[in-house]
């Protein structure tokens, strides 16, 4: 019962909407629900439907499907009818005894806020199936308590039930395909949720119950369940059912053999339409991340670009390129519309100059490159006068940022006031990416002709006469953070990486290969790179407790699977891409492949992994730039080749 706790099924329908669970059946995080619906696209996340609790009745017997964790007492424990759990192309349960059969699947209509969840009569004789779903009213980051404010009205038509949460809600429909509903209402007090207890957050949740359908299910019947809050579609549920087959049988073996397939469909899951711009983003990551400027930049390189997806992929540049300010793009789109849209973040504009290149290399779409010139000259010409946050040009052509209690770079964990790693002044790989961008900007002057002017020829300059002299230390590899004229960080982390990895380099062959194997021999891990070496006094090993203990750890060791692309890139441009490295890389890659079939979210990448003994998934399921980064070194190195049927690693 532990091991269906801890595994977690995700379902997306291209707007931020989510369904998710686990396979137990038992909400054990606050985002978990049948339905927890963007409002405004992708953002203004409510859980509308947290689940449904289902019994079977027969021959004189009940028999409870469902799961719940209460503070002394898991109840019903339904698993225990559990026979089988698939979770692609859509997460499906098979239930029975020697007397019954029942086969339960989930899926999501693609662009709309719609679940629909199926049941049919696997076995040989009829039963009685009663369905009591159970609502939430809830903003996803909130838990849901019983309150006066909330009254569920109702209004039961036939064959669906319209129903407010509360005065002024959007109704939510719920239908279903046959069967007879009976209204009684009643609240399910005190569900304990695990993972939020884990967290140290507020772990009790009420959910209510409007009343319960009922429907004797003969052999090979189908019951459809709706919830929906798009008015109608209630009516077309069947017509909605997706018809994609299953391509395995469950068998781990199968799945192995589709990998790079099953990746790919699991990438998918990231892409949204923003409804502010009419334009595609991503989600950085599931329950909880909207959409964020530097994981969309980072993300989209693996997801969309690498994979051949030209329309989505110019698609999310336009909605950064349309949401610049003082010359760089967001930080994050808030979860809450209404919000200020943040700007703090010193990495993501210089990302979008990767991200953009790449594509161009990619598509070879003059036009669409010649039409944001001026934009990318504008962005140059913000950083050199200087822009928000302190960022500035330093004499030596270095980019410098920072202040005071502003965490500018991906390093960016902030309790309260409390910067963890503030990293303020030039931190490597933000000068990394700055050459980089000054680069492709010169590249791109050169290919519509146009003049590249002397104050960028000249901070290419100063930056290549000074970048290897200031930032190398005495083993030959870089420090993390200098201040010109100023302290040095000697902070062993994975960022200097990012000076191998980038498409123009700064550095020589042998320099890189003293950083590569130093990375190797500190960092590396099968599930990604280490963000601190062990031996530093900060590091931390585990990433758990409370806000403040998992913030404090976030940077200081914890282990980050998306800095594999950079690595496995590096890696091969030094020591070449030929076929004994690709075996190796790809065997190298076997346990996160065991963590995206059978650990966690299934069919899903976390977001991190502890520092020491990173076996267990943090943070995040479902994380865009993880996956992103085994896309992306999978589709270019062509690995996926050899992860055909009979191909022995």
């Amino acid at each position: 019962m532990e091991d269906l706790f801890d595994k977690e099924w995700l379902l997306t329908n291209g707007l931020g909407s989510f369904s998710s669970g686990t396979v137990s059946g038992a909400n054990t995080r606050r985002y978990h629900g049948l339905l927890t619906a963007a409002l405004n696209p992708p953002t203004d996340r409510r859980v509308m439907v947290a689940k449904i609790e289902e019994r079977i009745y027969v021959e004189g017997t009940y028999h409870d499907l469902s799961c719940n964790q209460y503070p002394d007492v898991v109840h019903p424990t339904g698993t225990k009818y559990l026979n089988n759990f698939d979770v692609a192309p859509f997460p499906t349960w098979h239930y029975g005894m020697n007397t019954w059969q029942l086969e339960k699947s989930i899926s999501m209509v693609t662009d709309s806020n719609t679940t629909l969840i199926k049941y049919i009569n696997k076995g040989k004789n009829p039963f009685v199936l009663e369905l009591h779903p159970l609502y939430d009213d809830s903003d996803f980051h909130s838990t849901f308590h019983k309150n006066t404010y909330t009254d569920f009205y109702s209004e039961i038509l036939g064959s669906h039930i319209k129903t407010y949460a509360h005065y002024g809600s959007k109704p939510i429909f719920t239908s279903w395909s046959v069967g007879e509903f009976f209204e009684a209402r009643a609240w399910y007090r005190n569900i304990v949720l695990l993972k939020e207890r884990e967290r140290n957050l507020d772990f009790l949740c009420d959910y209510y119950r409007i009343g319960y359908l009922r429907h004797e299910l003969k052999p090979n019947e189908e019951m459809i369940l709706c919830f929906t809050l798009e008015e109608g579609h209630q009516k077309d549920m069947v017509d909605f059912w997706p018809t994609e087959n299953k391509e395995s049988n469950g068998s781990n073996e199968i799945q192995r053999q589709n990998f790079y397939k099953d990746l790919l469909r699991s990438g998918k899951q990231f892409l949204v339409r923003r409804t502010s711009t009419q334009t595609m983003s991503i989600i950085a990551g599931y329950p909880w991340f909207a959409d964020w400027g530097r994981d969309t930049m980072i993300a989209m390189r693996g997801l969309t670009i690498a994979t051949g997806n030209k329309l989505a992929s110019k698609s999310i540049l336009s909605t950064f390129f349309c949401s610049i300010d003082q010359g760089m793009i967001p930080n994050r789109f808030p979860d809450n519309s209404e919000d200020v849209v943040p700007y703090n973040a010193m990495d993501a504009t210089l990302w979008l100059f990767i991200a953009t290149y790449e594509y161009f290399t990619k598509f070879n779409d003059f036009a669409f490159i010649k039409r944001h010139m001026n934009v990318l000259k504008w962005i140059l010409d913000c950083h050199i006068e200087g822009t928000r946050f302190n960022i500035h040009v330093t004499e030596e052509g270095f980019l410098y940022g920072g202040e005071k209690g502003q965490q500018l770079t991906w390093m960016d964990a902030k309790v309260n006031d409390s910067v963890i790693t503030p990293r303020q002044g030039c931190p490597v790989e933000i000068n990394a990416l700055w050459y980089n961008a000054l680069k492709i900007y010169e590249k791109f002057c050169k290919n519509f002709d146009i003049m590249f002017g002397s104050k960028y020829k000249e901070i290419i300059t100063q930056f290549e006469t000074n970048f290897s002299r200031m930032f190398t230390n005495s083993e030959g590899t870089l420090f993390d953070v200098i201040v010109p004229n100023g302290p040095k960080d000697d902070s062993f982390r994975p960022n200097q990486l990012f000076c191998l990895s980038l498409p123009f380099n700064i550095l020589q062959t042998k320099q890189q290969k003293v950083i590569f194997e130093t990375v190797r021999d500190m960092l590396f891990t099968p599930y990604g790179l280490r963000t601190l070496n062990q031996a530093n006094p900060n590091y931390k090993g585990e990433y758990s407790g409370d806000p403040l203990q998992r913030d404090t750890a976030y940077h200081q060791g914890t282990v980050w699977p998306y800095l594999l692309y950079e690595y496995y890139h590096s890696f091969f441009k030094l020591y070449g891409a030929n076929l004994k490295n690709k075996k190796k890389v790809v065997e190298e890659l076997t346990s996160l492949k065991d963590h995206f079939y059978n650990h966690q979210g299934l069919h899903c990448i976390s977001e991190i992994f502890d520092g020491d003994a990173p076996e267990k998934g943090k943070g995040c399921i479902q994380q865009a730039w993880s996956i992103a980064a085994v896309i992306q070194i999978y589709t270019e190195y062509n690995l996926f080749e050899l992860d055909r049927p009979n191909t022995t690693v």
